[in-house]
């Protein structure tokens, strides 16, 4: 399903029409609400950066939306530590980095706001990092293409999400309401299937896309 196609369905479901910006809305607002209810594996990267001496944040690449692995290693021995995702507080309370005689190689992360991990203890020297996370892709309504995974993949939870989000904005009635919200539901059991049983390669070992990941006063590997 492309854009234009989504567009003129969503018209002709709710028998109304709007603006860009309204449709538009409808339709971004449901793809955030479906790719924040469900983790597909064919929405997974790994990418590599920097760690740097005595910084305890990490940015995260922008399209980021939750982490499967986060890795620090040790570029003189090249050895590997997978880092456990702590609360913040944890890390807070249990690493500060007032004092060097704490810092260490990190053991631990936590989400500290939208754009930024912390790390604890607080790093004792430079590491390579690895982030293995779920990613939003383009959404469709800013694709050139005018297609999207979703629409390309599996287009009815797009659609309903997008007809659940315009019946929201309408007031519709609650039968209405009710009916998309059943049919959203069904689609996204099917959508989580589809995430299960679809991609079942090891994505360490398969050839996948790597940007920067960049600490917060350091320079992407």
């Amino acid at each position: 399903m492309t854009y234009a196609e989504l567009v003129a369905q969503i018209q002709s479901y709710t028998e109304d029409e709007y603006t860009t910006v309204d449709v538009n809305t409808f339709i971004t607002q449901a793809e955030n609400r479906i790719f924040n209810g469900v983790n597909l594996p064919d929405l997974r990267r790994n990418d590599t950066g920097g760690i740097d001496f005595a910084n305890k944040f990490l940015n995260v690449p922008d399209d980021w939306l939750a982490t499967y692995s986060l890795a620090a290693i040790d570029p003189a021995t090249n050895e590997t530590a997978y880092l456990i995702n702590k609360d913040v507080n944890f890390i807070r309370q249990s690493f500060p980095d007032t004092d060097a005689a704490h810092f260490g190689k990190p053991q631990y992360y936590a989400v500290f706001d939208d754009t930024t991990f912390i790390l604890g203890p607080t790093p004792d020297k430079a590491y390579n990092a690895e982030l293995h996370y779920f990613f939003y892709p383009e959404s469709i309504t800013t694709a050139a293409s005018g297609k999207s995974w979703l629409g390309d993949n599996y287009s009815s939870v797009l659609l309903y999400g997008s007809l659940l989000e315009a019946a929201t904005f309408l007031k519709s009635d609650p039968e209405t309401l009710a009916n998309y919200t059943n049919r959203y539901n069904q689609a996204m059991v099917e959508l989580t299937r589809l995430g299960e049983g679809k991609n079942t390669r090891d994505a360490y070992r398969s050839g996948q896309s790597r940007i920067p990941v960049k600490g917060r006063r350091g320079s992407a590997v």
